[in-house]
């Protein structure tokens, strides 16, 4: 079985001629001299490294779709008609106390000092491409509203225009992070929380000390990788001023903008964009440690690490280095990643799929709580959308993962509910959208449940935070069923016991029991009695 055929895939708006394609290099099996178009190997004989990332910037998100062998759909969630567990105390089970409206969704996180959340779900990094900048106030006031956690990327300082250096060239002025901090706080209740994301070249800018000192932020979250992609963020600038400004604040900017042939490209319209690198991190055990009580001492109450898709080595030392710097969320990004701007061969061929490293996860967590070490509080990323899935990852990870973190499925929303008002605005509403009204009040089913809970402020959500909302909701109510089926009243009991492997091959994996082992000695007991 193929799991991927590479060579055309709409994320690169590339497409191979011919019905029959050889799946191992995929190249059209009869490759004509002449052809118009229009695979990879096609493209990019004239338009070169341009062909590695999705596009057009800015306007998508691409999710890499290699087909793994195993995945959470080789998982079932088991159900069962007795029961009722995680009922608040000194409730009785019975059929008018066990119902699913009333099952506690919320989550929190943190090692001393926690963090909750209405549901166990938090937004993936959003940092500093163009899509998470041009649509932040839907995502954030829609993280805010729904009491979630909102993850402000890397980047964001160091690609600001605004941004102003010190004369150690550290952040003094940074009116982009300003912005993106203050849209969430504006309706942040006591769920959830912003935190935002270092890497080198962030560390090495003084993010830290600027979001902590302005802003009196209470969380910073290292980075050590991402599922999308193992190397360092990226984004595209279209100018050769915003380039060479890019690369005097110490960035990789590719082609280089110094180069007087690069210039020349550029200046004839054969170079149209420029992209901005991020460095490589080093990770050792001394300088983590070291770089954890740093920032504590700056002032911070909670440090989280996020890492991706990277060896078992990597993994573990994730978990064994956080577990001894009391890191109070470590998110495990699994493969393949979901992108603003990520090389699209690498997305789909690095790293360790999301179901594997959390079983390996997993496993390594039991290693240490059985030398009576306490495991960090863990997230798991890489390919989530849906709630049956999410407890599938939390039940797997059972008691060590906490929540989920969903990139690409919470802007989706957020982004349809902008365009709804654009639409609404023009009056140019598509049928999809059209045939459950035509006014906010009638195409939002929450509508007036947020102006309820927002008086007089229901004009300062925008749609597209409104469209997380709605989704949060659903999801939340999804939760609830899927919970309720297997009698957890409570995200604190459930447990691995309440999922199947479907396959053999997920069980060698995952330890999950396959579906005809699972609870067969209390089936057969019942069976002798």
């Amino acid at each position: 079985m193929n799991l991927r055929r590479p060579n055309a895939n709409d994320a690169t708006g590339t497409t191979n001629r011919s019905r029959d394609v050889v799946p191992m290099s995929g190249i059209c099996s009869r490759c004509v001299d002449g052809c118009k178009g229009s695979c990879e190997i096609w493209l990019s004989s004239f338009r070169g490294r341009e062909v590695l990332y999705p596009g057009p910037f800015g306007e998508i998100t691409a999710g890499a779709d290699k087909d793994y062998p195993i995945d959470y759909s080789h998982l079932n969630i088991q159900g069962y008609a007795r029961g009722a567990k995680g009922l608040p105390e000194g409730v009785e089970a019975n059929p008018d106390t066990a119902v699913f409206q009333d099952v506690d969704t919320r989550t929190e996180y943190g090692w001393d000092v926690k963090v909750p959340m209405r549901v166990p779900i938090f937004t993936g990094a959003l940092g500093s491409t163009e899509i998470a900048r041009e649509n932040w106030e839907h995502f954030a006031i829609g993280a805010a509203i729904s009491g979630i956690t909102l993850v402000c990327g890397e980047n964001v300082c160091g690609v600001d225009p605004g941004l102003v250096l010190d004369h150690d060239g550290k952040v003094a002025e940074s009116p982009e992070m300003d912005r993106r901090i203050e849209s969430y706080r504006a309706f942040k209740d006591r769920y959830g929380e912003l935190l935002v994301q270092l890497n080198v070249e962030d560390t090495r800018l003084g993010t830290a000390e600027y979001v902590s000192s302005k802003h009196n932020l209470e969380t910073i979250e290292l980075k050590w990788g991402q599922g999308a992609k193992c190397i360092g963020g990226e984004i595209k600038v279209g100018s050769l001023d915003r380039a060479n400004q890019l690369k005097d604040r110490g960035y990789i900017v590719l082609p280089d903008p110094g180069v007087h042939e690069v210039r020349a490209a550029f200046k004839d319209g054969a170079v149209k964009e420029f992209e901005r690198h991020s460095r490589l991190g080093f990770v050792t055990r001394e300088e983590f440690l070291d770089e954890v009580d740093r920032l504590r001492d700056i002032g911070f109450k909670r440090v989280t690490l996020k890492t991706g898709a990277y060896s078992a080595v990597e993994l573990a030392m994730a978990i064994r280095y956080g577990a001894e710097a009391k890191i109070d969320l470590l998110t495990i990004d699994g493969a393949p990643g979901g992108t603003g701007m990520s090389p699209w061969p690498m997305m789909n061929e690095w790293g360790i799929p999301t179901f594997y490293i959390e079983s390996l996860a997993y496993q390594f967590a039991e290693r240490l709580r059985q030398r009576s070490i306490r495991v960090p509080d863990i997230a798991i990323a890489g390919g989530f959308a849906d709630e049956a899935n999410v407890f599938k990852g939390i039940a797997m990870g059972s008691p060590y993962v906490k929540a989920v973190c969903m990139g690409r499925a919470l802007m989706i929303p957020g982004m349809v509910g902008k365009n709804i008002a654009k639409w609404l605005e023009t009056g140019e509403i598509p049928r999809t959208v059209s045939k459950y009204g035509s006014t906010v009040e009638e195409i939002f089913v929450c509508y007036e449940e947020l102006k309820e809970r927002y008086p007089g402020r229901i004009g300062e959500i925008p749609l597209g935070a409104i469209g997380i909302y709605t989704y949060a909701q659903k999801f939340r109510t999804g939760l609830q069923q899927i919970m309720a089926g297997s009698r957890n009243f409570s995200l604190k009991t459930v447990s691995r016991s309440d999922l199947m492997a479907l396959t053999e091959e997920a069980e060698a994996v995952s330890g999950i029991p396959y579906v005809m082992r699972a609870y067969r000695d209390a089936a057969e007991a019942i069976l002798d009695s």
